[in-house]
């Protein structure tokens, strides 16, 4: 009987599956798209149950059955998802309310200001490998504690999502090493253990997950998740990661110097090294194997940039054309978006400012301008902000060797091309850019032994290549310039708007 590998992704708009034979090809695959939930501004939650788990099992169900395969030729599944994540579960598992999303939801700032404060900068770097931030979840674990502290009382763990899928299909509370680092300041990257003295006041251990590297197994599908799933009883299911890494898996980020960029609701990116690396403007975890390292960053917004650009000023496409069209117009555009610029912070930024209170700007607007000005101006400012990440790698002595972009947002040429001409770096292309469900499935292969990492290269090898127009250099050179003086200028204003 064929052997056939399950992986399913927990996205911030969508959940995605897909069943891999054991040589990469993809048999069967679905989606199924839902709402990132904004209660409030600077707020970003699912609903666990239903963003999560529902989907995870009608997933399941559909793919297995598109395969034509049983279930028993399942021979492996991983789970990755949106993280870090922050969900208070009660001792069977089930959420006490929704999931708090990663950085993307910025309520913890006061929270990352104190506890920054009491344990100190050079403490963090040093035992955590990061500076607190909103992608951090450890504040926001306290912002629980003291904001909502009934639920914090009632909460018998803390989880992402990964780890709530793994415990519904096997009954284990675990998370993997890389998605532990990003629970900071309560993960030690010195001892790959959880740091009993950097909890005090936030959480004890015992209401955190058991650690485990991202390709071992977590345990095996129960006899309730089968008949939830259709998988076989008994079916080996790995610890899984976030999905940003398992996404750099997919497309055979996995030696030191290469880099993953994913465009999907954020940029977000992931190169591995050979040893840890510490800058407060960037995030550093355990890679998923256990001997290597990986440096991290993203935009806060980007993806979503040009969702919420498509739904206020495009309503008139047809929804199932939108995106389509619309880069149409900005193609339509010359480069430099005939001298608009945006700032993409519409949800403060991440790196490498770290700044939860930045706010988005359209710049240099007259009445000559059209829509799809603006939408090209949208993909440009994405673009300064991949560049802005790029040259912090650079500042660290981390310059990328090479870089494969992947995610939904490589359909858009404009957007592909723009990142590749502002930054200056080319960008390669797999085979395969189904994402993080496809690393999951090739992560489950390698935790049961039917693959070994090399294999990815088999599974999915190189498609295409962008290369940057060296003649946009000086246009996008002094672009780069407005737009880093744009953020320098408006900084106090946005920051006094808050305090209004």
């Amino acid at each position: 009987m064929s052997r056939a590998f399950l992986g399913i992704d927990i996205g911030t708009f969508e959940t995605k599956g897909v069943v891999v034979s054991d040589e990469g090809a993809i048999l069967a695959s679905a989606r199924r798209a839902h709402r990132m939930i904004v209660p409030r501004a600077g707020w970003a939650e699912h609903d666990a149950e239903v963003n999560w788990w529902q989907e995870f099992r009608d997933i399941a169900r559909e793919v297995i059955a598109a395969s034509g395969l049983p279930a028993s030729a399942i021979a492996g599944v991983g789970a990755s998802g949106i993280g870090p994540c922050m969900l208070p579960v009660d001792e069977k598992g089930a959420p006490l309310m929704n999931a708090v999303l990663y950085g993307v939801d910025t309520r913890a700032h006061a929270e990352i200001e104190d506890l920054t404060a009491k344990i100190g900068e050079e403490t963090l770097l040093r035992r955590t490998g990061n500076g607190l931030t909103s992608q951090s979840v450890g504040p926001k674990i306290l912002w629980l504690k003291r904001n909502r502290p009934e639920i914090y009382e009632k909460a018998a763990g803390f989880v992402n999502s990964s780890t709530f899928l793994v415990e519904r299909l096997t009954g284990e509370r675990v998370l993997d090493h890389y998605s532990a680092a990003s629970f900071s300041p309560l993960y030690d990257v010195e001892t790959n253990d959880w740091a009993d003295d950097l909890m005090d006041g936030i959480v004890e251990r015992e209401r955190l997950p058991r650690l485990l590297w991202s390709s071992d197994i977590a345990g095996h599908v129960t006899k309730w998740a089968a008949e939830e799933t259709g998988l076989a009883e008994g079916t080996p299911v790995i610890a899984g990661t976030i999905d940003a890494a398992a996404e750099a898996l997919s497309v055979g980020v996995s030696r030191p110097g290469e880099m993953m960029l994913m465009y999907g609701s954020t940029i977000f990116i992931i190169m591995v090294t050979d040893k840890p690396s510490q800058d407060a403007r960037l995030w550093y975890a355990p890679w998923l194997f256990e001997g290597r390292h990986a440096i991290m960053s993203g935009l806060a917004t980007s993806g979503t940039l040009t969702h919420w650009f498509r739904d206020r000023f495009a309503r008139e496409l047809p929804a199932e054309d939108a995106m389509r069209m619309l880069a149409e117009e900005a193609a339509a555009t010359p480069a430099g978006a005939n001298g608009l610029f945006v700032l993409p912070y519409f949800s403060g930024e991440r790196t490498p400012i770290h700044d939860p209170h930045a706010k988005g700007m359209i710049f240099g607007l007259d009445l000559t301008h059209e829509r799809g000005d603006i939408y090209r101006a949208v993909l440009e400012g994405i673009a300064y902000g991949v560049r802005h990440v790029l040259e912090t790698y650079g500042e660290t002595g981390n310059a990328p060797s090479a870089i494969t972009a992947v995610g939904g947002g490589v359909r858009n040429a404009v957007w592909l091309q723009a990142v590749s001409d502002i930054s200056g770096s080319a960008q390669t292309l797999r085979r395969e850019s189904f994402g993080a469900s496809y690393g999951s499935a090739f992560l489950a292969a390698i935790g049961t032994g039917a693959a070994s990492e090399g294999d990815i290269d088999t599974w999915n090898p190189p498609a295409g290549h962008i290369d940057a127009n060296r003649t946009l250099a000086p246009l996008y050179d002094d672009g780069f310039k407005t737009y880093r003086g744009l953020y320098e200028a408006t900084r106090s204003f946005m920051h006094a708007e808050r305090s209004a």
